[in-house]
């Protein structure tokens, strides 16, 4: 059994009955998605996702969920699978054509980004009109993870065996005015992007921008550490030492103040102070024997217009390798603890 990510909360209006909001969870290698009452942790459902699933987004209605499927290290896959979350059934998958390997994922503005590691490229997809509407080449190896802005200007993607991140930003040149500097400027780059590349640390893979879109953190899993970049001046202005052995995950609370790193080899989670770059609290997180190992995920119900209001900002640390997923509850970083555990495989089901 593996699990490799985690990850959205959210308002299901045909499951409101039952659960306000779901917690959707990817076990890869049973090639699932597991839907979830983060409330009473109950196990609602459990949908094919199908082959080699790795990330996991949804729509802002809370309808549909869009999953990447990925097996990059063996039968390389090209589609990202769709869950009608009201019905719990698989709808028909998006072909991705050439494009292969999606692994990252992140919707803006009602369209799917993705990163196509086999193509060294990040493309879009577009559901109004059920098709790609743009692909852009990045051509460093392994791009795994992407963030985007909320403007949907600005790409930033981590390129894991390249050791470096790509920026991608926006020219906002309409078409005729990019023909035009072709033509007469030989300026021949029509393609409305402009890229910056910047080294990072060994192994780079989960990143996150800042609340104030000031600074992006990449999490470094070959060398144990993390990268801040200055987005304005698109440098690497430190490198932190979490002291990790494999730094994978990276995610900003809500309000920016903190950052959440999670260790892919030992389990551990650090908090860091985003302001002075000082660990708040390091937590071995064990269950039953066995370490959480992927992935960090936080959602402040307070300040989401999409999603439905809560109390409490939540954190939710995966296990991997497990049929369990650990769920966090934080009101003050001081304060984070483990609150429940629960089996995403019922009794009758199995026992793990």
């Amino acid at each position: 059994m593996g699990w490799f990510v985690v990850l959205w909360l959210g308002l299901t209006p045909a499951i409101a009955q039952s659960a306000s909001r779901i917690l959707l969870v990817i076990e890869e290698y049973d090639q699932s998605m597991v839907m979830v009452d983060p409330d009473s942790l109950k196990v609602l459902g459990r949908v094919s996702a199908g082959k080699g699933p790795h990330e996991v987004v949804a729509s802002p209605d809370g309808r549909l969920a869009y999953i990447s499927n990925y097996n990059s290290f063996s039968a390389v896959q090209h589609t990202l699978s769709v869950v009608d979350l009201v019905t719990r059934k698989r709808l028909p998958p998006i072909d991705l054509g050439p494009l292969s390997a999606p692994h990252g994922l992140n919707l803006v503005d009602g369209r799917i980004y993705f990163t196509a590691e086999g193509s060294k490229a990040v493309g879009r997809f577009d559901p109004a009109t059920a098709r790609v509407d743009m692909v852009v080449g990045i051509g460093q190896d392994r791009t795994h993870m992407l963030v985007v802005d909320k403007d949907g200007n600005r790409i930033f993607t981590s390129n894991v065996n390249s050791n470096t991140v790509s920026v991608l930003q926006r020219n906002n040149k309409n078409d005729l005015n990019r023909w035009t500097e072709a033509i007469f400027f030989s300026n021949g780059d029509v393609s409305g992007w402009t890229e910056t590349t910047i080294a990072v640390g060994l192994g780079p893979e989960g990143l996150d921008l800042s609340p104030d879109a000031k600074e992006l953190w990449v999490a470094n899993s070959h060398d144990g550490t993390v990268s801040i970049i200055d987005v304005t001046d698109l440098k690497v202005v430190q490198a932190v030492d979490v002291h990790m052995q494999s730094s994978n995950r990276v995610k900003f609370t809500l309000d920016g103040r903190e950052v959440l790193i999670s260790d892919l080899a030992t389990g551990e989670v650090v908090v860091l102070d985003t302001a002075s770059r000082r660990e708040l609290k390091r937590m071995h997180i064990h269950l039953s024997g066995q370490r959480a190992r992927h992935g960090v995920a936080t959602c402040n119900h307070n300040k989401s217009s999409l999603l439905l209001s809560f109390k409490k900002e939540e954190s939710f640390f995966l296990k991997k390798r497990s049929k369990r997923l650990l769920f966090f509850c934080r009101s003050e970083t001081a304060n984070l603890r483990p609150i429940g555990a629960f089996l995403t495989v019922q009794p009758s089901e199995g026992t793990p």
